[in-house]
């Protein structure tokens, strides 16, 4: 078990004949949530042929400051011999994915975005207004979550995938008047300057369990868009 702020990244690497393998793709997970949550996303990612690592972090008690340098490390580390090092993250995770990239100097690579909300969550405002307790929960990544970006600048292309079932503890409290995933809105999620965007059936947790989320991660990975079926 790690300390509350030392983040660290587990790398379970299978092999996959059928594909070359050349890529890296780190998963983020976010907000209450440990490395674990992501075995399902981090099985379907090396299906598909890529070598896939879990960014497991402390995410209330660690600093944005450890974390963002951890990651950059590790994103420079996979990166030495040449290879694209993806970024993948689920919710705050992706927030925090945009962060790094913004702040450092990285090897190439994409990054997905899964229910992130880019503008600033709505939810993670109101959270917060509930006093010192709310303020507590939402750890030294409060700021980030409440207000998000203004717009993406960076040089890496970046896509978001949004959910668009309203079944988590947001939509259950009457808290959202449009689109949202239970958790976050489709809005929230839609930052200018990203390179694609696009919403699938399923609720914010379900991103991570999600066949179709998997797939569209895949697709963007290696083509910088999404696959949007035709009307």
């Amino acid at each position: 078990m790690t300390g509350f702020s030392n983040p660290v990244i587990s790398s379970y690497i299978d092999e996959c004949p059928a594909h070359p393998m050349t890529d890296h793709v780190i998963l983020l997970h976010g907000l209450w949530m440990r490395g674990f949550a992501l075995l399902m996303l981090h099985r379907r990612m090396m299906e598909a042929g890529f070598r896939v690592h879990r960014y497991d972090y402390m995410s209330v008690a660690a600093t944005q400051s450890r974390i963002l340098g951890s990651l950059q490390s590790r994103v420079q580390e996979l990166g030495q011999d040449g290879h694209t090092v993806h970024l993948v993250g689920h919710s705050l995770g992706g927030l925090l994915a945009l962060r790094a990239c913004a702040e450092g100097e990285l090897p190439p690579g994409r990054v997905v975005c899964l229910g992130s909300p880019l503008k600033g969550s709505a939810a993670a405002r109101r959270f917060a207004g509930m006093g010192r307790g709310g303020e507590v929960l939402l750890g030294h990544n409060r700021e980030l979550l409440e207000y998000g970006f203004d717009r993406w600048d960076g040089e890496r292309e970046v896509g978001v995938i949004a959910g668009r079932v309203p079944l988590g503890l947001g939509a259950m409290m009457g808290q959202f008047d449009s689109d949202n995933d239970g958790c976050v809105t489709v809005d929230e999620t839609c930052l200018p300057g990203i390179a694609d965007h696009c919403a699938i059936e399923t609720n914010h947790t379900g991103l991570l369990f999600s066949q179709e989320a998997a797939r569209q991660v895949t697709q963007f990975l290696h083509k910088g868009c999404f696959d949007h079926p035709e009307a």
